[in-house]
C-alpha cells in the first residue's frame, strides 16, 4: 500500500466559530471510519504559532516568512491501495472539515 498526506491550509477552516463542536466531531467520525478500515496512519491539527525554521548550520529563526503563501492548518496520512482511495479519503475529510483538502504521495524509502 501507498500511504497520502491528506492536509488543508491554516485559515482554510471559515466556518463560524459557534460551528467548531459539529466539525470537529465530524472530523473526529471521519478519522475513526478510517482507523476502523486500517488505513489510518497519524494526523493531526496544528496549532496556530509562529513556526520555528531550523537551519543547516543549527541556527533557529522564527517563521513563517511573509512570503509565505500557505501553512499547512491541519493533516492526516493514510495507506491506501491506491491514489482514487486516497482522494475519497480526503473528499470525506474536506466535507467533515469544510474545506478543501491537498492529496500528495508519500514517497517510499525502501531503506527505512
Amino acid at each position: 500500500m501507498t500511504r497520502y498526506l491528506i492536509s488543508f491550509d491554516d485559515g482554510a477552516m471559515t466556518f463560524p466559530a459557534e460551528d467548531l463542536p459539529e466539525v470537529a466531531e465530524a472530523a473526529h467520525a471521519v478519522v475513526r471510519a478510517a482507523q476502523d478500515a486500517g488505513v489510518w496512519v497519524f494526523g493531526g491539527g496544528l496549532e496556530r504559532q509562529r513556526a520555528s525554521v531550523v537551519g543547516t548550520d543549527g541556527t533557529v529563526t522564527d517563521g513563517p516568512y511573509p512570503e509565505t503563501k500557505a501553512v499547512i492548518g491541519g493533516f492526516s496520512v493514510v495507506d491506501v491501495p491506491s491514489r482514487e482511495e486516497a482522494l475519497r479519503w480526503a473528499a470525506r475529510f474536506a466535507a467533515s472539515c469544510r474545506c478543501a483538502q491537498e492529496v500528495r504521495e508519500i514517497m517510499d524509502d525502501p531503506d527505512v
